[in-house]
């Protein structure tokens, strides 16, 4: 059996999980490690200090490393880094998704012109296996749609919100001192984190590249305990949904926001940390994956999968995984969020005036809005109320128009929220 080197760039928490589960496999062997810090004490028994690197481009550049691993993230150096060592012809396992989702195309066209394979199962979903399936075993099919909750820090925090009355702020710290969410929880909260997953995924299962500046992103920082209320009263639980949609006229529809997910959903099941991806296809039909989507030990199964993979394929071919190499050459048609069509979840605040809900009703009515469900939820010590509206499926546009117009109304004191609805 033939002996792989392998050099790592980073050795945090993921990194320290890959490097001690490569202890397992003889068939892979870590020359060197690049770290920032390489006097840090770090959480491996035994450990070799000798094999750490303060300069990345000792790894890149040295002829008898095959296979980068890079676990360190971000953007800069790594996309320097990893385009080095592509050009030096070493094979590449990454988990860094921001990477990918800002500059994959640039480093998928210098692994073609060398000749060279990028697996990433571990920058999607942690130790769900997805990207693989979705270039072999599901290759024959024409995916439509991803549904996915790709963010466990996001899910955990309105899954706290939820079962638990908490305050957006509570669950929040809550799952800081878990280390579910890092001091600046930004990346997670905002959403940013779970566009840069629905970009790779939507990339790869459309075969069209995806513009990450062109995804409607929003949080989760804006939900409020009545609405995480008002929505289990409905029949619903707020989840924070990364969705992809192949039109029927080729146009791509990819966002990330929270949505009101009916409880006989899938989707609504999934709590806490938890992620899980659905996939519409045909002939498959529909698919449901669910799992781990972070930590050391999840994502570490997903590094060393990809290199125990690659290296069989190292071993009787110099041309590993073509399954797996970049075939989305055309740039993808990103519709604008104003022109997607959902149902909408909207918390409206009223003076108690006798015909306010007329008001409402014929101001969506004049926006090509139907209403399904509305409700009064209690009166206020000022005199107002909370008035709950779901509507029909309407276009996007429309229902901001309808809003704007609300507010001009003399009864319409403001607009608390405006969700997206799913079925």
């Amino acid at each position: 059996m033939k002996t792989f080197k392998a050099g790592m760039i980073g050795l945090g928490t993921v990194g320290v999980g890959v490097y001690k589960l490569l202890q397992s496999f003889n068939k892979i062997k870590i020359e060197n490690i690049a770290v920032k810090n390489i006097n840090k004490k770090r959480d491996i028994e035994n450990f070799n200090t000798n094999l750490l690197t303060d300069n990345p481009f000792d790894i890149v550049n040295n002829p008898d490393i095959d296979i980068v691993i890079e676990v360190a993230g971000g953007i800069s150096p790594a996309f320097e880094i990893l385009s080095a060592a592509i050009k030096n012809k070493k094979h590449i396992v990454t988990a860094n998704k921001e990477l990918l989702a800002k500059r994959g195309s640039e480093l998928f066209g210098l692994a073609k012109e060398n000749n060279v394979t990028i697996l990433y199962e571990a920058a999607v979903a942690g130790g769900i296996p997805i990207i693989m399936p979705i270039k072999t075993t599901l290759c024959a099919n024409k995916i439509n749609k991803i549904a996915a909750i790709l963010n466990g820090t996001t899910n955990y925090i309105l899954t706290k919100m939820a079962e638990k009355e908490l305050s957006y702020e509570t669950a929040l710290k809550q799952a800081q001192d878990l280390g579910y969410a890092e001091t600046d929880p930004t990346g997670d909260v905002e959403g940013f984190d779970a566009a840069y997953k629905i970009a790779i995924l939507s990339t790869i299962s459309f075969n069209k590249k995806i513009d990450i500046n062109k995804i409607y992103t929003e949080g989760i920082t804006n939900i409020k305990p009545q609405d995480i209320k008002a929505a289990k009263e409905l029949g619903y639980t707020i989840k924070l949904i990364a969705m992809g949609q192949l039109l029927d006229d080729g146009r791509v529809d990819v966002r990330v926001h929270p949505m009101l997910v009916a409880k006989k959903h899938l989707l609504a099941k999934v709590k806490n940390a938890t992620n899980s991806i659905m996939i519409s296809g045909y002939p498959v039909g529909d698919l449901v994956l669910t799992g781990a989507g972070a930590g050391a030990e999840p994502t570490s199964s997903s590094v060393v999968g990809d290199l125990l993979t690659l290296t069989s394929e190292l071993e009787i071919s110099d041309y590993p995984l073509p399954l797996t190499k970049c075939k989305h050459d055309e740039n993808a048609v990103q519709i604008d969020i104003g022109d997607t069509y959902n149902e909408y979840y909207i918390s409206i605040q009223a003076s108690n005036n006798p015909g306010v809900i007329g008001i409402i009703g014929t101001i969506c009515g004049k926006n090509n809005i139907n209403i399904s469900t509305i409700m009064q939820k209690g009166i206020d010590e000022d005199n107002t109320a909370e008035i709950v509206v779901i509507t029909e499926k309407s276009k996007e546009s429309d229902v901001k128009n309808a809003l704007e117009n609300l507010l001009k109304s003399d009864s319409i004191n403001k607009i608390n929220s405006l969700l997206r609805v799913m079925n």
